[in-house]
């Protein structure tokens, strides 16, 4: 059972839900990324995202968008990435990391040699952003083949027939996002969200998680109440760029929204 499976059977039966942050590695720069990770451990993150960075990253806002390029201009690359979750696995060997990008970079190393190479380092899932199922198959291959979780994103626009066939080739969790657009906007329909879950759940045994719009404590505590895990990242992201010009401050102050939220999810 990979360390997705078993956090999200852990949790079910303590009766709670997961709190999933995500960061961009190297933002704004790579010396803060592993301390980062394991202060929002310690804030009550139960699954840590990790975004690759990326000159193009179409699916975000500019909040994340920013992060990448704050990122970049320390030339952070997949092999930094990786190399990043290796250092965070030499404390922490329980706490499963997803990376979560874009096919580009993946392409460039090969699938066969990046999936080996994340299985080396830690990884426990990766979620590529504009890789639909329909075309996965040679690198679902190359990553179940390491033991290592395909996740994909559902859509509100997304069919019962296309939620089987993530399923079929995905694994972890499926990502559910809240609404049309990119990250960070703020129009999140709490009803609408546990509507559509009721109708991927008809078509999936995997945990459902939900991401897009989910800005504070409350929201958060809105989706837990129906869903099996939160994904919060621009509201994060935005508390790390505040703090770019103090990058000791970082992992110190950005993790008080995580800690918040999970306070917050845990009373529901």
């Amino acid at each position: 059972m990979s360390r997705i499976a078993t956090r999200f059977e852990a949790l079910r039966a303590a009766g709670r839900k997961a709190l999933i942050p995500y960061i961009t590695a190297g933002d704004p720069q790579p010396a803060v990324t592993v301390p980062l990770m394991h202060a929002l451990v310690e804030a009550g993150a139960d699954i840590l995202e990790l975004g690759v960075p990326f000159s193009d990253p179409m699916a975000d806002g500019p909040v994340i968008q920013a992060a990448c390029e704050r990122a970049l201009k320390h030339h952070v690359s997949l092999h930094q990435v990786l190399d990043m979750v290796r250092s965070f696995r030499e404390r922490d060997a329980e706490t499963p990391v997803v990376l979560m990008g874009y096919l580009n970079p993946v392409e460039v190393m090969g699938y066969q040699a990046f999936s080996e190479a994340a299985q080396a380092a830690g990884v426990d899932g990766v979620l590529t952003v504009d890789l639909p199922p329909e075309e996965a198959h040679e690198l679902v291959a190359c990553m179940k083949a390491q033991q290592l979780d395909p996740i994909f994103l559902a859509a509100p626009n997304s069919d019962a027939t296309r939620i089987r066939l993530m399923t079929e080739n995905g694994g972890g969790f499926l990502y559910y996002v809240s609404f049309k657009g990119v990250t960070g906007a703020n129009r999140l329909d709490v009803q609408a969200v546990q509507d559509k879950l009721n109708e991927i759940r008809a078509n999936t045994d995997l945990p459902v998680g939900v991401g897009f719009g989910i800005s504070d404590a409350e929201t958060a505590a809105q989706i837990a109440a129906f869903a099996d895990a939160v994904v919060v990242g621009s509201v994060l992201v935005k508390r790390v760029a505040a703090l770019a010009g103090q990058p000791d401050q970082i992992p110190l102050q950005a993790p008080q929204v995580i800690a918040e939220m999970r306070a917050a999810m845990d009373a529901v």
